[in-house]
């Protein structure tokens, strides 16, 4: 496990402090990120393949991922079309045909990672104590990246002050879902702060299930990363049948996606006015999660 929140936070502060001017250099980092996703989760499902008594640890994972989806989904889905009504939204979007099924395998290709990483572990007998120290070192380079990529994301910390349905969604997806996770955490019985931890990746399943898997094991890393994608996956399906009547509904519900994943959903289906409102809130949620999640774990 990291010794501490600080080595998470440098590497991160560190390449928030790196702008680039250029887009080739960029493009470089986020096809490394891209690829270092891939292999930390496949590390994951080493990871979970070295767990004593396998079979119930996935009976756990399963029943931990269903029980905070419902509730988080539940406590966001309760709040989001009443913002719609007090802070109206106007959508504009076409009824194109969008490429859902091709989203959706390319999340899934992200679970595969995991799936394959659990496969070889099973399979090859081979000695897997240093899964944890490798993943370790390549989250810190992960976070380092992420930090270039939100520092060159094109938003100013004056666009994301003065834009008020973003922050708005922001603080709702935030504290419905933390709520989410205290009501899970009850349910499951399990300490409250680790149900704040796993309510804090709003959507974003990689980074979730790494931060979580480093922090409390591979079980609830396992859970993290299912909970967000299913957060992602249901997104997707949304988006396009709601946005038109609940656009603050749509957005919110996509969570940190909103200004990667899910964007072009939103662009094509709610219009381009629905777009700096996604980009902002999403980029608002995707630099809480490592602090909020990382502060709740070690409490």
């Amino acid at each position: 496990m990291l010794s501490g929140m600080l080595f998470v936070f440098l590497p991160l502060l560190f390449g928030y402090l790196i702008p680039l001017h250029k887009k080739k250099p960029l493009q470089h980092i986020n096809a490394a990120t891209s690829h270092l996703v891939t292999v930390i989760l496949a590390l994951m499902g080493l990871s979970l393949a070295a767990l004593d008594n396998l079979a119930q640890n996935l009976n756990q994972i399963v029943t931990i991922t269903a029980v905070f989806f419902v509730s988080i989904s539940v406590c966001n889905l309760a709040i989001l079309p009443i913002m719609d009504k007090i802070f109206p939204l106007n959508s504009e979007g076409n009824k194109n045909t969008l490429p859902l099924f091709k989203m959706i395998l390319e999340s899934a290709k992200l679970l595969l990672a995991v799936a394959g990483g659990l496969l070889v572990g099973l399979l090859s007998g081979i000695d897997l104590s240093w899964v944890e120290e490798a993943s370790e070192l390549i989250l810190l380079l992960l976070l380092f990246l992420i930090g270039i990529q939100l520092r060159n994301s094109g938003l100013s910390l004056r666009q994301i002050l003065l834009n008020k349905h973003g922050i708005i969604i922001a603080a709702v997806i935030m504290s419905t879902s933390l709520i989410g996770g205290l009501i899970a955490a009850l349910f499951l019985d399990i300490p409250l702060q680790h149900g704040l931890a796993m309510a804090s990746g709003f959507g974003w399943y990689s980074l979730a299930g790494i931060l979580m898997g480093d922090a409390l094991g591979p079980v609830y890393g396992g859970a993290a990363f299912l909970n967000e994608l299913m957060r992602e996956l249901v997104a997707l399906l949304l988006i396009p049948t709601l946005i038109h009547r609940y656009p603050v509904t749509s957005i919110g519900y996509a969570g940190a996606t909103a200004m990667d994943f899910t964007l072009p959903v939103i662009q094509n289906c709610g219009g381009i006015r629905c777009v700096p409102i996604a980009i902002v809130s999403g980029f608002i949620l995707s630099l809480s999660v490592p602090f909020l999640m990382l502060f709740f774990v070690s409490l």
